[in-house]
């Protein structure tokens, strides 16, 4: 990655329309991380790879279900310069900003420009593929949804919202006390600034991934309870191994749908054209989830965010339900 050859890179292990992931290992120690690059030959690049420095910094080893960040260089041509964290929002802005956008171009790979994050590895790779190479679990299933639900309360509670949830975006490490989820890909999360309540401050860009995207997204005026529904999506996908196929990349994805006759319709979008809809949950098989399980669903994934669960709620509500839980003998 770098002249010093402080990480060697191993192998490609992802890639998408933002940047590629590598495995590396740290040179000295020999300890495996992740190491993500990101091209900034435009400004919108560059803005996603702030917002991700900006999110993973500001949480910096504070939680475990959130991915966490070894370090930040800027790479301009060959010149590799970490990224502190010390620095101001606008300081590291216009460092990013005067680099990449002084006539380099990626045509000339002397001086293009990129951002590398060094993070913690995850052997287990992302929860989409985990889960879809495994029997169903129930246990297994509720200790994700408490991870995942305790990973969002926190980031909320930090006035970070995610925005882009999905299985893909979930990384899942093996520890002794079985595996650990880490939610992960801040390109397209936002800090609140200021003594907010993420629960009441709006965003007005429509962003994330179509089929976990809420109702309010698509209209273009939402809350942090957008990420809520995008958990909604994801458990009930997780429980009933509910899939569809991405056109983009072919690849078998976890989450949940409505069908019109061939089409298949994100949720959201289709409580967007029916308020009045009525959630099918389960969809599979009655036998499936419990009635406590189907109302918190229900509750995730109400087309009025008023009306939805909070994140703190929600992690109350997963500690309560019975799916999963093994049943004690009288």
């Amino acid at each position: 990655m770098a002249t010093e050859a402080k990480y060697s890179i191993v192998r490609e292990v992802g890639r998408g329309s933002y940047g590629v992931v590598y495995e590396a290992v740290v040179s000295q120690t020999r300890n495996k991380v992740a190491v993500k690059r990101m091209q900034c030959n435009v400004p919108e690049n560059v803005e996603l790879a702030l917002q991700e420095f900006w999110a993973l910094q500001s949480v910096q080893s504070q939680h475990e279900n959130v991915i966490q960040l070894e370090e930040c260089v800027l790479q301009s041509g060959q010149v590799f310069q970490p990224i502190s964290r010390q620095y101001r929002k606008s300081d590291s802005h216009l460092l990013l900003i005067e680099t990449c956008l002084k006539g380099r171009r990626c045509m000339d790979p002397k001086s293009a420009c990129f951002v590398w994050f060094v993070m913690e590895f995850c052997d287990g790779g992302n929860m989409n593929d985990f889960l879809l190479s495994r029997t169903p679990d129930s246990q297994l299933n509720n200790s994700f949804m408490q991870q995942m639900s305790s990973a969002v309360a926190f980031l909320h509670k930090n006035q970070i919202v995610h925005r882009d949830l999905k299985s893909d975006n979930i990384l899942i490490s093996h520890s002794a006390g079985g595996p650990v989820v880490k939610v992960a890909d801040f390109g397209l999360s936002k800090i609140c600034q200021g003594k907010v309540n993420v629960n009441q401050h709006c965003f007005s860009s429509a962003c994330g991934s179509n089929f976990y995207m809420a109702p309010e997204v698509w209209e273009g005026r939402y809350t942090a309870k957008a990420d809520i529904f995008a958990l909604g999506i994801i458990f009930w996908a997780m429980v009933e191994r509910i899939t569809f196929r991405d056109g983009d990349s072919e690849k078998e994805l976890l989450g949940t749908y409505i069908c019109q006759g061939k089409q298949l319709i994100p949720v959201g979008e289709a409580l967007l054209e029916n308020p009045n809809m009525e959630l099918q949950i389960p969809l599979k098989n009655k036998k499936s989830m419990p009635d406590d399980l189907c109302r918190l669903l229900h509750d995730m994934l109400t087309f009025n965010p008023k009306e939805r669960l909070d994140a703190f709620q929600l992690e109350i509500r997963i500690r309560r339900i019975s799916y999963g839980k093994k049943r004690q003998r009288s």
